[in-house]
């Protein structure tokens, strides 16, 4: 009497592509799209058909590893492992969350965006795996970190406020001098002293040297000012110097 692993398959069976893996998929992209959404109302650089794609993506890899290779398996002769394809999506994904990493002055941006993309990879896998309560109170946790817990960070004891100096070059005649102190008070630095040198003469380049109180990391208010349309370069200024 002939196995069911003796029986060849074709190209149309059907075996682990019934209506539960359906499901599965269909969770994956619900899940995921919610947290693509999250991130696409906020702007970010990954939005919502980027989370989506990787947490489909990552529950199909899931059911491959899962139902894929049933053709090759013979009893007592061919044993596949699963959770090799799984430990491959974990080291794969970290090229998506690698290229949404970058570092412009002295702040580091985008660290939030690459672990989501993350969190929604393991969403996938969990939907691909069978697991779908764990993956929809993974995507309920995500809701709870990234909008409760801002609020209490913005609650937690902070240290003293600490002065930095800052050296912020951009062109003259562009009015960007005003749009340096909003965008530092916006950040709630208080601005203890202002210097501006000229450079090239009165239309050259100006050189703003801005001492701040604040805080929050001066780091944010550097990645900010870089931000601003016409700004050539923002830096901290030399240790100990100060501004006469």
């Amino acid at each position: 009497m002939r196995s069911s692993h003796d029986v060849p398959h074709g190209f149309f069976d059907l075996t682990g592509q019934g209506l539960l893996q359906l499901e599965e998929l269909g969770l994956a992209l619900v899940l995921s799209a919610l947290i693509g959404l999250e991130r696409e109302i906020r702007q970010k650089a990954a939005g919502l058909r980027t989370y989506t794609l990787v947490g489909v993506s990552a529950c199909l890899f899931m059911l491959i590893s899962k139902y894929g290779f049933d053709n090759v398996l013979a009893e007592g002769r061919v044993v596949l492992d699963p959770s090799r394809v799984a430990a491959q999506i974990v080291s794969g994904i970290g090229f998506i969350g690698g290229g949404v990493i970058f570092m412009r002055r002295d702040a580091v941006r985008g660290l939030t965006t690459a672990a989501s993309v993350w969190l929604t990879a393991a969403i996938g896998m969990a939907c691909g795996a069978g697991l779908p309560l764990l993956a929809i109170a993974t995507m309920l946790l995500h809701v709870v970190i990234m909008f409760v817990f801002p609020k209490i960070t913005e609650r937690l004891p902070r240290q003293g406020r600490t002065t930095s100096t800052l050296r912020i070059a951009y062109a003259d005649g562009r009015g960007l001098l005003r749009s340096v102190l909003v965008t530092a008070t916006r950040l709630r630095f208080a601005i203890e002293h202002v210097d501006i040198e000229h450079e090239d003469g009165e239309r050259g380049r100006v050189v703003l040297g801005l001492q701040v109180k604040g805080k929050r990391p001066v780091s944010h208010l550097i990645a900010a000012l870089s931000d601003i349309d016409g700004i050539a370069s923002v830096g901290l200024a030399d240790d100990g110097e100060e501004i006469e």
